[in-house]
């Protein structure tokens, strides 16, 4: 009874020490410049109404062509940097378990042996020559020495230090999925356009073949008319280097058939070799309305919001893991193990038997400059990914604004654009008539053929920029990636 009395007796003033200093030492800590993200939003996108979100969309209702869906699942499974992304998501998950061992106990385990000779003259030398090992046998010379052992050591986690940074790990390993999404959202867009765009210029090639066979149709119409003394040789000419100037465009063209061919080859992870489509599509695929939803609703489904997010929360537990820095650490350590100088004595226990046990506590006390420093440098990291959240979704916001704005008007421009290609189209039938009945000059015809050509080509340009333009806001949305 006295014993436990004298335990608890001294126990105590160590207790009130400990938090003397545990006080003393956070009242030093640098104080926190703290601000919490701002995640307010306009109500709705320019006066819009609708509450339904494109984003919720699956990625092959939304991509209706079968060939553009296939070429997109290969994509997602033979993407180099996607694969890449794939990778830094398994080393984040494996910084989760190390720092979930950081706070469990290590355990090792090891053996020795050894060999000493030391001076006879000396303190140990003339102990080993005094006394006997065992039935009058003295201590050998030199002095083996063999162990076999097993440590453990372990840092209490009093403030939640270690169980903060494992946890702060765990954010930014769902942040890397969160990465890895975002990075799908973009890889689909990519694809879909390009895929647009090779449509595209399928179609501008066969237009320019068709423009090609009328000007060809039209040459001979002028050679005839210079034999009936009507035109000069110029008219013949002239109708000559058009032609010629629009066979060359279509190397041009076949050029950027090729290119943007195996730009979606290297997107889809594979050698170049043709990409299969229906271009005669192209002049059919009108989109339909997309709808926007709520600019809170960006907030569930960006994946680059999401992962801000995320990267904020890891940061407040980055701080909180610093700030355990400013005060004392416990740590246990205790070994338990044989020792002898002859393997035959290593299974004589309790003479062979060694162990020990040691607790420390250590704070902080003077020249903490560098603890202040992974504080600051942790606080200020904090307000850098509030700032770097507000840009991401005021980005995302403008993004959605824009696309919306851009379907709008290249809608409109784009009926324009159809009405001008018909216009021009019978004005081509219009101006070779007059021209063969002499009631108009050869360069109407020319000329009234390059317009049409030209608005062709651009009606076909605005087209695959509305398509464009549905990819974008989809991706905007944060669609794609589900």
């Amino acid at each position: 009874m006295n014993t436990a009395i004298s335990m608890r007796s001294n126990t105590k003033p160590l207790a009130i020490a400990v938090m003397l200093a545990v006080l003393t030492l956070s009242s030093c800590i640098p104080a926190l410049k703290v601000r919490e993200a701002r995640k307010n939003t306009p109500s709705t996108y320019a006066h819009a109404t609708d509450t339904t979100d494109a984003a919720i969309i699956p990625l092959k209702q939304f991509f209706t062509d079968p060939y553009l869906r296939v070429l997109i699942d290969t994509a997602l499974s033979g993407n180099q940097e996607l694969n890449i992304m794939l990778q830094e998501i398994t080393m984040a998950q494996n910084e989760v378990r190390a720092r979930k061992g950081e706070y469990l106990p290590f355990v090792d385990i090891g053996g020795a042996a050894g060999v000493e000779k030391v001076g006879r003259f000396t303190r140990n030398g003339a102990v080993e020559h005094n006394v006997e090992v065992d039935e009058g046998k003295e201590f050998p010379e030199p002095l083996p020495d063999f162990l076999l052992n097993a440590r453990a050591s372990w840092e209490i986690d009093i403030w939640r230090k270690l169980r903060n940074a494992k946890q702060a790990a765990v954010m930014r390993y769902l942040g890397s999925v969160e990465g890895r999404n975002f990075m799908i959202t973009h890889l689909v867009a990519e694809i879909a356009s390009s895929y647009y765009e090779l449509m595209a210029l399928d179609n501008q090639l066969q237009i320019l073949q068709s423009n090609i066979a009328i000007q060809q149709d039209a040459l001979q119409i002028v050679r005839l008319e210079k034999q009936a003394a009507k035109v000069t040789e110029l008219a013949v000419r002239r109708f000559e280097a058009e032609v010629l100037k629009n066979r060359s465009k279509q190397f041009e063209i076949q050029q950027q058939v090729v290119e943007m061919e195996n730009r979606i080859n290297f997107l889809v992870g594979r050698y170049p070799q043709p990409i299969p489509r229906n271009s005669q599509a192209f002049s059919s695929l009108l989109p339909d309305t997309v709808f926007a939803g709520l600019p809170s609703q960006l907030l569930a489904y960006r994946p680059d919001i999401r992962k801000a997010e995320l990267e904020i929360a890891a940061a407040k537990l980055d701080v909180q893991s610093a700030k355990a820095n400013f005060y004392p650490s416990l740590r246990i350590t205790a070994g338990v193990g044989l020792n002898a100088i002859n393997t035959t004595y290593l299974t004589q226990t309790p003479q062979s038997l060694l162990y020990n046990a040691v607790g420390d506590l250590v704070a902080p006390l003077i020249n903490r400059n560098a603890i202040k420093a992974v504080y600051a440098n942790a606080n200020a990291h904090q307000l850098q990914v509030v700032y770097d959240y507000e840009r991401t979704l005021l980005n995302a916001y403008v993004e959605v604004v824009n696309q919306l704005s851009n379907i709008k008007n290249l809608r409109s421009s784009f009926d324009l654009r159809a009405q001008q290609v018909d216009a021009l189209s019978s004005s081509i039938t219009i101006s070779t008539n007059l021209f063969r009945s002499a009631r108009a000059d050869y360069m109407e015809v020319l000329l009234t053929q390059r317009d049409a050509l030209e608005s062709k080509f651009e009606l076909v340009e605005t087209r695959k920029q509305l398509l464009n333009a549905h990819v974008d806001i989809y991706r905007a949305l944060g669609g794609g990636w589900k």
